[in-house]
């Protein structure tokens, strides 16, 4: 069976689109975004890939989760701060679950480095995945996050999920960033996986290369069509003809 899919045309996530994650696993659900020649970042951080819509699922998405699992680098380059649920989201926590807790953000890290912007609500303690080197090294860590040591010199993602979920967090929303992704998919952790393909052209390789040229921002192209034929999906970017036309 073929299917054409029409690409929306609204400022922010459909309703329907939404929806369709309202059932997250009990288990890990990762979410990504990835550029068209796969770069997961621009200039280090992942908003420049992203639109209205995609930063809609992502708190959509954070609403049906119990903790939010992100990388210390990822939480450095973005600037994490605490997780904030709309009242309806709320409403709709207390009604499906029975619960009034907002997630917390649970971050990966080995040295225990940071941003301030983590801890702007003092009510909702961040959690800190850590090591138990870690936490005799910098025992003040303790004193505004929540320590879950996972390993003594080496963060043991398999312990830290089992903890969490042990804690009754078992919907755990993974947003990344790569590598957290890639040990937690190396470990066979991931029980599902949220994608957006972002229609940018990043060029993160080359721009590593002394003398390469650098996109100043990331050069963005239309959907031509997205074709799903045996659980496949086939899509086709194209330049604008604006732009077609001065080459």
């Amino acid at each position: 069976m073929t299917q054409a899919v029409q690409q929306p045309k609204r400022a922010t996530a459909p309703d329907e689109l939404v929806a369709l994650y309202r059932d997250p696993p009990d288990g890990l659900r990762a979410n990504m975004i990835m550029s068209l020649d796969g770069a997961a970042a621009f200039d280090g951080v992942a908003g420049p890939l992203s639109d209205a819509n995609d930063q809609s699922l992502l708190l959509a998405l954070r609403a049906y989760s119990d903790v939010v699992l992100v990388g210390a680098g990822t939480v450095r380059a973005e600037g994490y701060g605490p997780v904030r649920l709309t009242a309806a989201q709320v409403a709709e926590r207390r009604q499906r679950w029975g619960t009034d807790v907002i997630p917390p953000i649970a971050v990966v890290t080995h040295t225990g480095r940071v941003p301030v912007s983590l801890f702007a609500e003092p009510a909702q303690r961040p959690i800190l995945i850590t090591t138990a080197l870690a936490a005799r090294e910098r025992p003040q860590l303790a004193e505004h996050a929540d320590l879950l040591i996972a390993g003594d010199s080496a963060v043991n993602l398999e312990s830290a999920l089992r903890t969490l979920q042990a804690r009754g967090m078992r919907r755990i929303l993974c947003e990344g960033g790569p590598t957290l992704l890639d040990e937690l998919v190396a470990g066979d952790l991931v029980d599902e996986m949220c994608l957006t393909i972002s229609p940018t052209l990043v060029a993160s390789a080359t721009t590593a290369r002394p003398g390469a040229p650098a996109l100043a921002v990331p050069a963005r192209l239309t959907l031509g069509h997205a074709v799903t034929l045996e659980n496949y999906v086939y899509l086709r970017y194209v330049r604008d003809q604006e732009r077609q036309a001065s080459t």
